[in-house]
């Protein structure tokens, strides 16, 4: 395949761990993730919803650094395990991470590294124990493109690519990457723990010659390539999508539709890094307003019910260009917030944060916004919540607040946040949640009748209230009194 670059090492193939042979020709024991028929979440094989709860994280980095060369396997088993107890369901993982010279996946190109082969048996066994699921990208397009220099994929080390420009359509390149992910899915499709393929981690022209057509031949071409071979191997096929970098939706709005619409994808994702708010937060409302609306604007290119989450955000140019570490009362909040906006606004689960911090993880304070989140989850039935996104229409009668949500004609989810700012504290400020607050708000949407609205804390993870109300045609109305900076909603018909 691909002039002799596509080769597997010996010692690849003799490690320990393949999920394609636990149970029954294949099916492992974690059930598959598939699209919820009719709505736009997802469901496991078992009929139960689930919804996509996690962040980005990366095999160099703390918490999972562990693996390479089995260094400490019990500690990444007892932090996936914490995770798991936090409510957390995926990580969105690359397969190598080209930051530093050791964690290639093929070096040289072609052959896979026995070593990191080891690292992804160990990490499959791991989750498929935790139950933890992964979203699967198969390269790190960042620092391959920033060390390019390095890269095994390089034809100056030996690979089949001329320049980082042709790394999308480079026909060579292009077979070493079917067979990367034909090796990964032979030797770990089998399992549940692959939530789904992100089949190119952030799309952009210039990684395909700036043609205009890029996207969608890489897709038409990569994406029936992995999924019949899936069907062949494990009877069935994970999920695919492939992700952006979400300013790049306005700057070329041609890549719209590859990235939303493409008929051959299952579910769409951008990375929410937007310029001045969400990149570079200087109070913890603007960048969650934001995340709402770019929400809105994504679902409005959706012509399907697939499913859209924001698959990457975070302060990047806060920590990346600035160096600044964004003090940790501050972040959780800004995190917080965000991820309600992104559900509430209709998005699956509440994204996934690059971290963008020092040390490069999650603070305490987003894992408890995580677990809140999820014990949120069983007041909105997702198997039949046909949501429409209502952050345009949702009324706000009395009281500074904002309020953000989504619905259909039995069910509706609201996020809803003061908004007054408190003074700032080394330029930054944080929602001003002190006193109680009164606030008027009208949903639209829900057919005449009777429902119930339970209250929830957002920082505390737990119901704090609930009121009855009576919808007719201009809506239902529900007044509320806030006595911190945000509440969360979930409105069900009543019984």
């Amino acid at each position: 395949m691909a002039d002799g670059f596509v080769q597997v090492s010996q010692d690849a193939e003799s490690t320990s761990f393949r999920t394609g042979q636990q149970q029954d020709g294949g099916a492992a024991s974690l059930p598959w993730i598939l699209r919820a028929p009719g709505v736009p979440y997802f469901t496991t094989g078992d009929g139960e919803a689930w919804t996509p709860i996690g962040q980005n994280d990366a095999i160099t980095w703390p918490e999972l650094a562990g693996l390479f060369r089995r260094r400490d396997l019990e500690s990444v088993e007892q932090h996936i395990r914490q995770l798991r107890e936090k409510g957390v369901t995926c990580l969105r993982l690359m397969l190598e991470y080209a930051h530093t010279e050791h964690r290639y996946l093929e070096r040289p190109a072609g052959r896979f590294v026995p070593a990191m082969v080891q690292l992804w048996d160990d990490l499959f066994a791991i989750c498929e124990r935790t139950g933890m699921r992964i979203l699967l990208t198969p390269l790190d397009t960042f620092f391959t493109w920033i060390r390019w220099s390095k890269h095994p994929y390089n034809q100056a080390n030996g690979g089949p690519c001329a320049d980082r420009t042709q790394l999308m359509i480079c026909p060579a390149t292009r077979e070493l990457l079917k067979a990367r992910l034909a090796f990964a899915t032979e030797r770990w499709g089998g399992s549940g723990v692959i939530f789904a393929w992100d089949l190119w981690n952030e799309m952009h022209p210039a990684q395909a010659g700036n043609q205009p057509n890029a996207f969608a031949e890489f897709i038409d071409d990569v994406s029936p390539f992995l999924r019949d071979l899936e069907l062949r191997l494990h009877g069935r096929a994970h999920l695919q999508c492939v992700s952006v970098f979400g300013p790049e939706l306005i700057w070329k709005p041609w890549i719209v539709e590859p990235i939303m619409r493409h008929p051959l994808l299952d579910f769409a994702n951008s990375h929410f890094y937007e310029e001045g708010t969400i990149d570079d937060p200087r109070d913890t409302l603007a960048p969650a307003l934001s995340a709402a609306r770019l929400t809105r604007e994504a679902l409005a290119e959706i012509r399907d019910l697939r499913p859209f989450f924001d698959s990457e955000h975070g302060p990047i140019h806060a920590f990346k260009d600035r160096h600044r570490n964004l003090p940790e009362a501050f972040d959780d909040e800004y995190f917080r917030h965000i991820q309600w906006a992104h559900l509430a606004s209709g998005g699956a689960g509440g994204g996934m944060r690059w971290p963008n911090r020092r040390p490069h993880v999650l603070t305490p304070g987003m894992r408890e916004a995580q677990k809140a989140l999820a014990a949120f989850l069983p007041r909105i039935d997702w198997l039949r919540f046909r949501r429409r996104n209502l952050n345009a229409e949702i009324a706000v009668e009395e009281g500074a607040v904002h309020a953000v949500g989504c619905g259909d004609e039995a069910q509706a989810l609201l996020w809803v946040v003061r908004s007054r700012l408190g003074p700032a504290q080394g330029g930054l400020r944080r929602v001003d949640g002190a006193g109680e607050l009164r606030a008027t708000i009208r949903v639209p949407g829900l057919a005449p009748g009777r429902y119930a609205a339970t209250l929830w804390h957002t920082r505390a993870g737990q119901e704090i209230g609930q009121q009855a109300g009576v919808a007719d045609d201009t809506g239902l109305r529900l007044t509320l009194t806030l006595a911190g900076p945000d509440v969360a909603i979930a409105i069900r018909a009543a019984g």
